[in-house]
């Protein structure tokens, strides 16, 4: 599995995300690219520390859902998204991926953390598992929108 922490990952994702503008169409799903954009936002804060989204421990998640992270299995479309992370408001592309690029720059810089808070949610995760998941989330997005 690919991994935002890992060089080519990380070029990967910076080179697929400046294919994308305000007019890029989703392939699927409900999210326009403004909002897209906003919502990718979400796990690197939550990563990082930066936001608290008041996400509660859900052994549910840990149970059916963590494993498929970070794992090689590419998601279906059209899964659900959590409420916290979703938005019906109309979201401005270029102002919204401004804000993710800094965030995913700053996680590849943190590349080597090996001691990680964590996850709201679904508890620890390895500094491994953070990095693929990451990416993963990104591929299925970008994907989402065609890059």
């Amino acid at each position: 599995m690919k991994s935002i922490f890992e060089e080519s990952g990380y070029n990967e994702i910076k080179t697929r995300i400046v294919t994308l503008n305000k007019d890029s169409e989703s392939q699927w799903g409900k999210m326009n690219i403004g909002q897209m954009a906003w919502h990718c936002q979400g796990p690197f804060n939550i990563m990082l520390e930066k936001e608290d989204y008041k996400l509660k421990p859900n052994w549910l998640a840990k149970v059916f859902f963590k494993k498929s992270l970070y794992n090689d299995k590419p998601w279906k479309k059209g899964l659900p998204t959590a409420r916290v992370l979703k938005t019906k408001e109309s979201k401005d592309f270029n102002t919204e991926i401004s804000k993710l690029k800094p965030l995913i720059n700053e996680s590849y810089a943190l590349k080597d953390k090996t001691e990680w808070t964590p996850h709201p949610a679904f508890g620890y995760f390895t500094a491994q598992q953070w990095g693929q998941m990451q990416y993963k989330h990104l591929d299925h997005h970008l994907k989402q929108f065609g890059a």
